[in-house]
């Protein structure tokens, strides 16, 4: 990923070499958490509405033919459901047989077809050959650098898993020096990918604005507060970098599993409290600091905020003023502890959940509302209550669930689907540009 390893920018922008067999690479010594399956990450099926709208890419600025457009939807269908034959393309874009051939072909030219496998065939006819996506296409990364654990995800264009990475976080006193770790680990984990980096994103314990500024980060990652830390990410790759929140990641990470939700909240409760929400499966994105910073809201206990009753250090904090000796949250719900001193503890901790559900479902109306993270088993024991609360004090409750969560993995591969999403966005738009951009320069190449 570093712009010795990964090429030059110039480079990313031609066509993709001749497709090549994959060599099967060892990288069990690089990589502690090995991936033995591909693992495809993309929705099924395609939501009309991408659940993360790029904002921040190139657009077309020419006037595409209609041979373009038919191209770049064929483009679209293979990206989305590879390896699949001409005749279930036909019937996914809705263009002739002549149309999907030459658009099919074109994309071969421009590296962008492979033949894979051979359909079966249970009567008399012709065998269908599956078309797919080569590697050199290029690649994607999602991050989930978090203030335990740190994830890394690599997949190909198509959203099939290359390999994933999880590491302790070290405790960083730089933010260049953080970026370094960052990008090492990321060429580590993505030594088998093949072609350019399309896009990686970051996704980090705190509300980011605009893809790059980071507000409210964790106390042990204040030193990442600001742009910084997208800027030293930025010199050191080859490729478009944006940074989002952890809990946006998490959120897209259901989304891209379960394409019928619309309108849901998620809460994620670990070292600090986050929050994202989704209308008509696209998450929202604030203009101002202010946006998503749901912890300062009253808890509804005492003087205490939400992210001191949803947050693990603030319960931590919150129990052992109550005469629990803890060492970690988890004891919480793992250990034998006073019961009265417990009781206390847990219905602080109910009562914040019903506030924090109840603001939500005033304000935004969400049809679900997910918990993830550490305090998520707390969550479990305590949602019955909470839910005999909710139905007593409104007209209508949204369903409420914890979202079972790999840490590190989870998040790290909704970071991958917003890669997916900006990365396919700006190669229809570089198809659909392609011509006009060739003719003015001459030259037959597309501007890949």
């Amino acid at each position: 990923m570093s712009r010795e390893r990964s090429g030059t920018a110039q480079d990313a922008g031609k066509s993709p070499l001749p497709p090549t067999e994959a060599k099967a690479t060892d990288t069990r010594e690089r990589s502690p958490v090995p991936a033995p399956q591909p693992r495809i990450i993309t929705p099924r099926p395609v939501p009309v509405r991408p659940a993360y709208r790029s904002r921040y890419g190139q657009h077309v600025t020419t006037n595409p033919t209609s041979r373009d457009h038919n191209k770049a939807s064929v483009l679209d269908v293979l990206l989305s459901h590879a390896p699949l034959t001409r005749n279930q393309l036909i019937e996914l874009t809705g263009l002739s047989k002549a149309t999907v051939s030459r658009a099919v072909e074109e994309l071969r030219a421009d590296g962008f077809v492979v033949d894979g496998g051979v359909d079966e065939v249970t009567g008399r006819g012709r065998r269908s050959t599956y078309l797919d996506l080569p590697g050199t296409t290029g690649h994607v990364v999602g991050i989930s650098f978090g203030i335990q654990t740190t994830g890394v995800v690599v997949a190909d264009l198509r959203g099939r898993e290359i390999q994933h990475m999880t590491v302790p976080t070290p405790d960083h006193q730089d933010v260049g020096e953080a970026a370094r770790w960052l990008v090492d680990l990321v060429d580590r984990t993505a030594a088998s990918a093949q072609g350019p980096l399309r896009q990686l994103v970051a996704a980090v314990p705190g509300r980011v604005r605009d893809g790059k500024e980071i507000f409210g980060p964790a106390e042990s990652m204040r030193i990442f507060a600001g742009s910084g830390l997208h800027r030293a990410i930025e010199e050191l790759v080859d490729a478009p970098v944006l940074l989002d929140s952890d809990a946006n990641a998490s959120l897209l990470g259901i989304l891209t599993n379960d394409a019928t939700v619309t309108n849901a909240a998620l809460f994620s409760v670990s070292t600090m409290l986050n929050f994202a929400s989704c209308t008509d499966h696209e998450l929202a994105h604030g203009s101002t600091p202010t946006f998503g910073d749901i912890g300062v809201l009253s808890s509804g206990t005492g003087d205490d905020i939400l992210d001191e009753l949803l947050s693990t250090r603030g319960l931590l904090r919150f129990a052992r003023k109550r005469g629990l000796d803890l060492e970690r949250v988890e004891d919480l719900w793992e250990g034998p502890h006073d019961a009265a001193a417990r009781a206390q503890v847990l219905e602080a901790f109910t009562t914040a959940i019903v506030t924090a559900v109840s603001v939500v479902a005033v304000t935004l109306d969400p049809e679900s509302v997910y918990f993830v993270g550490r305090l998520s088993p707390l969550v479990d024991e305590v949602l019955p209550e909470a839910r005999r609360r909710l139905d007593r004090n409104l007209p209508a409750v949204p369903e409420i669930r914890t979202v079972p969560h790999l840490i590190g993995l989870s998040t790290a591969r909704g970071a991958v689907y917003a890669c997916l999403t900006m990365a396919h966005e700006r190669l229809r738009d570089a198809v659909l540009g392609a011509r006009r951009q060739s003719q003015a320069a001459e030259q037959s190449a597309p501007a890949f």
